[in-house]
């Protein structure tokens, strides 16, 4: 049976990873970080700590859905460690350290990064990279929708489905990316992608790529109507990373994408 660790535990997602493991026959939670209290119930034997190393050193695999600046605390502990325990990472809105980090860390275990843990989303990642490379002529518009909660804008789903919809084209992401318009600014340039967000209620997340030409359009759409999508995803790709060697992985590593 699969031991796994949680940071972020106290989080929307994170709560609902502890209800999926207990009923998931191949896992069990054995560890979980939390800042301050744990007001969850979790099972008997779990152990509950704010130390980053004592979560590493009581778990197979740990699977991350926190904030930045506690992905950041993670990945220096591993580094430093000799403790190498694959990680599971789900956490957005990553400075240009974080990111290097990101990349330090892979160096010595196994990570799999996904801005998004919906197996649905991964495939939409792949069309939006197919459409943006047939359709090169169509102006490409990204628009992304969540909870009044969210605090990282735009969302780092939206963001990949942009920088897949970029790379299909051999476009520079940070380069044509809009992702505001106020003014009179002037008609649309080729090769901008815009990525807009809306935020409002309880949405879970629906992500929109659009294609559109003079007479046609076409739009794909992922709506994710529970946040089990995301817990349920996570538990999927511990259970794969668990057996591959040291790198950087995707999603759609884990899927054969």
């Amino acid at each position: 049976m699969l031991e796994v660790g949680i940071l972020g535990s106290t989080g929307r997602v994170g709560s609902l990873l502890i209800d999926d493991l207990d009923v998931d026959q191949a896992t069990r939670l054995s560890s979980v970080h939390v800042f301050d209290d744990l007001k969850k119930s979790v099972p008997e034997n779990t152990v509950v700590t704010n130390n980053m190393q004592t979560l590493l050193d009581n778990c197979q695999v740990v699977i991350d859905f926190s904030a930045p600046v506690a992905t950041q605390e993670l990945l220096e502990t591993v580094i430093r460690s000799e403790v190498k325990k694959p990680l599971v990472i789900a956490t957005t809105g990553f400075n240009e350290h974080q990111k290097n980090l990101l990349l330090e860390a892979s160096k010595v275990t196994p990570i799999l990064y996904a801005t998004n843990m919906s197996l649905g989303v991964a495939v939409l990642n792949k069309l939006v990279s197919l459409a943006s490379k047939t359709l090169a002529d169509f102006d490409c518009e990204i628009v992304e929708q969540h909870h009044r909660y969210k605090v990282d804008s735009p969302s780092g789903t939206a963001l990949t489905l942009a920088e897949h919809a970029a790379k299909a084209r051999d476009l520079d992401l940070d380069s044509v990316r809009i992702s505001g318009r106020d003014g009179v600014i002037g008609a649309r340039t080729k090769d901008e992608i815009g990525v807009m967000s809306l935020r409002g209620g309880d949405i879970v997340g629906r992500h929109t790529a659009g294609f559109y030409n003079d007479g046609e359009f076409i739009e794909l759409n992922h709506t994710a109507t529970s946040r089990n999508t995301f817990s349920k995803g996570a538990i999927k790709v511990a259970k794969w990373i668990v057996d591959q060697e040291i790198g950087l992985y995707s999603i759609n590593d884990c899927l054969g994408l």
